[in-house]
């Protein structure tokens, strides 16, 4: 991930140059939001989507999927994409790299580790110390998602290469079909692709790794500190669609809000949507004030630092902007 980062530095001001988000047909601001992944862990975004609430601001979103955290800071630092929606490790690794105009977070959507460890024989009594001797896929190398899950079982007295293995070779958008392709025993999905197929027999839940790491700032909105000082408006108007989108999570059963969000999910059931965000609730899974702390960053930092992929700490008020969330939501 460090030397992805030093490799796009070199070559980014060959991208051509940034035009501002502009109105659309309808009249919206056009913000377009780069995602890290598509899944029900973004509950919230969605939410938002679907109900108009971001129409409602003024605001249109264009959705695209960057399929990893790099593709995501990717397109924020070149400036194809105004927001990203990805882990803030990669704000880490931008700022340790000495870019003048930095990407920030704005607004923090989850407080947890989203995933959930699969096997492909079903472990009803589940210990995590039977993963020794085993080989999981558990994301990225330099990701939060494979810095947690090495966290984890750093912390439960296991090593990788020494304990078990973790394998860090797979693209995260991949991981699910190397799995089912025989890689691996035990691998790390969100959902709803972890209930769907577990609903289907071709594997079975066995543990949320959020429920094991505690609170940790997991997926962040994140966006450069030019277009968060040049667009306050739009992006107060864009904090207050998610805090109405949690306002009607809250009002609402999951089903109904499963309804809200399907067509974010054509091929997913309204049971299996439902099912996730209530599994996503029980671990407490969402930010709902969007307010990042420095306890929670200081932890992401040490986590970092334990995976070996921190080069040196970094402060909170050169990492996180919570002004206009701090405005929206108190």
């Amino acid at each position: 991930m460090k030397k992805f980062f030093i490799i796009l530095f070199s070559c980014l001001f060959a991208i051509l140059p940034f035009s501002a988000c502009g109105k659309d047909d309808g009249g919206l601001k056009k913000i377009r939001l780069n995602e890290v992944t598509h899944s029900v862990f973004y509950a919230p975004l969605y939410v938002a989507i679907e109900k108009g609430y971001f129409a409602e601001e003024g605001l249109e979103i264009e959705l695209t999927n960057g399929g990893g955290a790099d593709a995501s800071m990717t397109a924020v630092l070149s400036k194809t994409a105004d927001i990203g929606l990805m882990g803030p490790e990669t704000v880490i690794y931008v700022q340790n790299q000495g870019k003048k105009d930095s990407p920030k977070v704005f607004g923090q959507l989850t407080q947890k580790d989203g995933s959930f460890l699969v096997s492909k024989t079903p472990m009803p009594d589940f210990k995590w110390t039977d993963l020794k001797g085993k080989e999981i896929l558990a994301g990225r190398k330099g990701g939060v998602p494979a810095m947690t899950f090495e966290y984890i079982i750093n912390q439960l007295g296991m090593q990788d290469g020494i304990d078990l293995t973790l394998n860090y070779d797979v693209q995260f958008n991949l991981m699910t079909s190397a799995f089912l392709g025989g890689t691996g025993d035990f691998c790390t999905v969100f959902e709803p692709t972890a209930s769907e197929y577990q609903a289907s027999g071709q594997w079975h839940i066995v543990a949320s790794v959020g429920e094991q790491a505690g609170e940790v700032p997991y997926t962040s909105f994140i966006a450069l500190e030019s277009y968060i000082n040049n667009n306050q408006d739009t992006i107060e108007g864009f904090l207050r669609a998610i805090k109405k989108a949690y306002a009607f999570m809250d009002e609402n059963s999951t089903t109904i809000v499963a309804e809200a969000i399907v067509k974010q999910f054509p091929s997913t059931s309204i049971t299996s949507i439902a099912r996730s965000i209530e599994s996503y609730k029980s671990i407490d899974a969402w930010k709902t004030d969007l307010i990042a702390t420095e306890d929670s960053f200081t932890r992401l930092q040490n986590i970092m630092a334990n995976a070996g992929e921190l080069e040196s700490a970094v402060p909170f008020s050169k990492i996180v902007n919570n002004s206009l969330a701090e405005k929206v939501f108190k």
